[in-house]
Parts: structure tokens; sequence; C-alpha cells
């Protein structure tokens, strides 16, 4: 897999966002799809990552600061390419994004009716928090928090 950093307001980026919010329409009403804001997401320095494989997108995240810390958003693996590790190896990434930006502190926020992103985020080391910022009124937020630590070797 190949990664790069897109501008937020790309082709391929919108693609991917597109991809991801038709998704989770189907189980989320509207109001409760937290976007970006890709003014604000470039203004606070926010990074998008695209992975490709035989020139296709086919995973991407995002890191945008959040106060003193660093937010995980915008995970999303493309139906077909499931079950490969490659959301495991996206998060990766993102947090070694993190730590070379200097933030020790991450956060994401998922959902109860997300189960693999769920499992996900415990098993790469991420533990459940209260509910922070905007989710904190949104019953069906699960909220992690992980302390990032430059990668051995």
């Amino acid at each position: 897999m190949i990664l790069r950093t897109e501008p937020a307001n790309s082709a391929v980026v919108r693609k991917m966002i597109a991809a991801l919010d038709a998704e989770l329409l189907e189980p989320y009403p509207a109001e409760s799809i937290y976007d970006i804001d890709i003014q604000d997401f470039e203004a606070a320095d926010g990074v998008f990552m695209i992975g490709y494989e035989d020139g296709q997108p086919v995973v991407c995240g995002a890191l945008r600061p959040y106060e003193s810390s660093i937010e995980v958003k915008r995970m999303y693996v493309i139906p077909s390419h499931r079950g490969r590790g490659l959301a495991r190896h996206m998060l990766a990434v993102l947090e070694a994004e993190a730590v070379k930006r200097h933030y020790s502190h991450g956060l994401i926020e998922t959902d109860t009716r997300q189960p693999e992103a769920l499992d996900l985020y415990r098993s790469c080391g991420w533990t459940p928090i209260a509910p922070f910022g905007p989710y904190v009124n949104e019953p069906t937020s699960v909220c992690f928090e992980k302390h990032l630590v430059a990668a051995q070797g």
C-alpha cells in the first residue's frame, strides 16, 4: 500500500468522504454525522492520509488538533478491502504522524453501532473515556484516548 497526505479538499478525499458518509447514512440520522469543515480543518493544521493499492484509494484517515490533543477522524476502508488490516495500519500511521507533530495524547470518537471500530481501537491500545467536546450529549458516542509515543527502533 502506498500512503499519501492529500489536501482536505482534493477530489480523492471528497470521494472517500462521500463513500463513508453514504455508508453512515444507513444506520445514522444525517444530523449525527460529524463532518470536517475543510477551511477550519486546514487552518488548524489538520492532515488527511489516503492509502492506495493499484493506484486506487482504499483507506483513509485524518488528524485534527483538538485543544492540546490530536483527534483521529474519518477512518474508512472501502468494503472490498476490509478484513486485511488496512484500518489498523492507517491508525498506526496516523499515530506516528501525531507523534511527529509533537502530540502525545490522542482522541477518537466512534459509535456503539460500529463494533468493528470499537474492537480495532481497543486492540490498538486505545482506552475508553467519557465523551468529550461535541460528543458529550450523544448517547451512542464511544470515545477513546491513547498516550502516543514514538516507535522504538
